[in-house]
């Protein structure tokens, strides 16, 4: 009977696991499908071009904006530095060291 609830509490988490990925590509596909990228590219063209006159308060709205859109892209893609490296099939990584030195 242990094994059962064991069971039991295994497969509702791996439900919730996958109804919580299907609802985080949902979200993907629509921040993706958005355009955030184009336009924080596109406000630091504004930024960037010396012969336009931007007061104060524009830099300050565009700069606002493109922080907003950053965090909104970063939803979707993702940091680098919260990207799992694998082995093949999902495995643990195998790293062997070899020394050059004799070589």
């Amino acid at each position: 009977m242990g094994g059962r609830e064991s069971l039991g509490v295994n497969v509702a988490k791996t439900r919730a696991q996958e109804n919580r990925a299907i609802r985080q590509e949902a979200l993907r596909e629509q921040l993706a499908g958005q355009g955030h990228v184009q336009h924080v590219v596109d406000i630091a063209t504004k930024l960037c071009d010396l012969d336009s006159h931007l007061d104060h308060l524009a830099v300050t709205r565009l700069k606002s904006a493109a922080d907003i859109k950053m965090k909104l892209i970063g939803k979707y893609i993702g940091d680098v530095k919260a990207v799992e490296i694998t082995g093949e099939g999902g495995e643990a990584l195998t790293i062997n060291v070899q020394s050059f030195k004799d070589a």
